[in-house]
């Protein structure tokens, strides 16, 4: 089967992209060019210029840690296909947005350059929590990090905030004027977030270099925060013999999406913008209560689900959700310990939304892995699941439900094989385990990890009782003990 591009498209005649491959101007670098971003910013962006007849917003997609999208977009033009599964999908869709695509693990001197470019405005970024590089402990840049020690030394940069401070610095050099970036990861304040980051590595340069660049910075880059919203499965070897089919060309780049698609955004651009409100997304001046919304809610849950689906035997979310228990648990956890502990931004109803939610997950055309979501949990709990917890103790609350996820969480790393634990802090959590793992020696021991939980938390008898409670519910009555606990205890 012939590969998808501009020339056997035009060939095949069965599908047009809604914009001409190859008119497209360079407007925006992308950073972390996953499934997510093609189904959700480039999507975005395409709208919007559609909706203005504007072509100055293609987007310059670089890979991070792998150049596989890199590969695969390249023959194809930076051509993809978006297919929703699930009520309300819209057909197949060839995305034309992505007018180039570049591997910054071997090209971090055009990563610069491109972000350095003149006709460059947005930059935008979707890393995961882990490729920022925080250091748990002060919030701030990990300048201890050896990959970020690097880049400081003047190596060509290979992480996201050294390549954007580099090119925001060449930027300066060269006058090619003001910049905007904008994180759409899953971080509370995330515009501020990497303004700190970014801040932090052009402190950490020489002070030749530093104080001329920060001056620039602070006058000429702003870093607006956001709440992006869509869930966006791992492609299947299935997902694209169905494309194949459909659209009667291999696309190796193709991504699987639920119909829903949501994005808030800060309205602090240093430079032109794409008209996004165009395309459906919100501009709020309460980015923070959005994201405190889909945090201690959506990804809650996302979270509760997969931790206890690993615990259980459930491959995925809308497996778990599908277990009667685990839908009741994540709806108290919802109703009774998350709802109560943040101010929900205008317009959006608190009940509704958490019924929406579930509805989601249910979603069975999806096929989101208990495993992906699960992955990376030390980087997660602790905003998704922890702030929640300090706010019922605070009040005087007990977070049952809440510590049943963080619970099933230490029960999934106490439980897989070192090699097979897909998490930043994997040797750290493994360090701290003991020999026999139950959970009168998991619990205190994890409690123990101050990159995760600070010590006033781990001081916390009913939190460590709660923990307990639910671990050894897990461990020794595994399902039906879990789907007793919840219906009746």
């Amino acid at each position: 089967m012939a590969r998808l591009s501009a020339a056997s498209l035009a060939a095949n005649g069965k599908h047009r992209p809604l914009l001409a491959p190859g008119t497209l101007r360079p407007g925006i670098v992308h950073l972390g060019l996953g499934a997510f971003v093609r189904a959700h910013t480039a999507v975005f962006t395409e709208n919007a210029m559609l909706a203005t007849g504007s072509q100055d917003w293609g987007i310059v997609g670089v890979t991070q840690r792998s150049d596989t999208v890199a590969r695969q977009l390249t023959p194809q033009d930076g051509l993809f296909t978006v297919t929703e599964r699930g009520s309300g999908a819209a057909p197949l869709r060839v995305v034309s947005s992505v007018v180039e695509a570049i591997s910054g693990r071997d090209h971090p001197e055009s990563v610069v350059n491109r972000i350095a470019a003149a006709t460059t405005q947005v930059v935008t970024l979707t890393v995961t929590e882990k490729g920022y590089r925080i250091d748990p402990h002060t919030g701030s840049l990990n300048i201890g990090d050896p990959q970020v020690q690097a880049d400081l030394a003047g190596h060509p940069p290979q992480t996201a905030i050294g390549q954007i401070t580099r090119g925001i610095q060449q930027r300066a050099r060269t006058g090619a004027g003001p910049l905007t970036v904008v994180s759409c990861d899953n971080l509370p304040g995330n515009g501020e977030l990497t303004g700190t980051l970014v801040r932090a590595f052009a402190t950490a340069l020489p002070s030749a270099e530093s104080g001329q660049l920060l001056a620039w910075l602070d006058a000429n880059v702003t870093f607006p925060s956001t709440m992006v919203d869509r869930m966006v499965p791992a492609t299947t070897d299935g997902d694209l013999a169905a494309v194949e089919h459909e659209l009667g060309l291999r696309d190796d780049a193709a991504v699987v999406a639920e119909p829903f698609m949501q994005w808030v955004i800060e309205d602090n651009f240093a430079a032109d913008r794409p008209a996004w409100e165009e395309a459906g997304a919100l501009f709020s001046t309460d980015v923070a209560a959005w994201e405190a919304a889909k945090l201690r809610l959506l990804n809650a849950s996302h979270s509760m689900l997969a931790y206890l689906g690993l615990a259980t035997g459930k491959e995925t979310i809308s497996d778990a959700v599908g277990e009667d228990a685990f839908r009741t648990a994540c709806s108290l956890m919802l109703a009774h310990d998350a709802l109560p502990t943040i101010s929900l931004p205008a317009g959006l109803d608190g009940a509704s939304y958490c019924a929406q939610i579930l509805e989601r997950f249910a979603n069975p055309a999806l096929g989101h892995t208990t495993a992906k979501v699960g992955s990376d949990g030390s980087q997660k709990v602790g905003l998704r699941l922890l702030t929640t917890i300090r706010a019922n103790l605070d009040a005087g609350r007990e977070p049952k439900w809440a510590a049943l996820a963080v619970a099933a969480w230490m029960h999934h790393v106490a439980t897989t094989p070192a090699a097979g634990l897909n998490d930043p802090l994997a040797a750290e959590l493994q360090s701290v385990l003991p020999a026999e793992r139950t959970a009168a020696t998991v619990v205190p021991a994890m409690l123990g990890v101050r990159s995760i939980f600070d010590a006033g938390l781990a001081a916390s008898t009913t939190f460590a009782g709660l923990l307990m409670h639910w671990y050894r519910t897990i461990e020794t009555d595994g399902l039906d003990g879990l789907r007793k606990e919840i219906t009746h205890g």
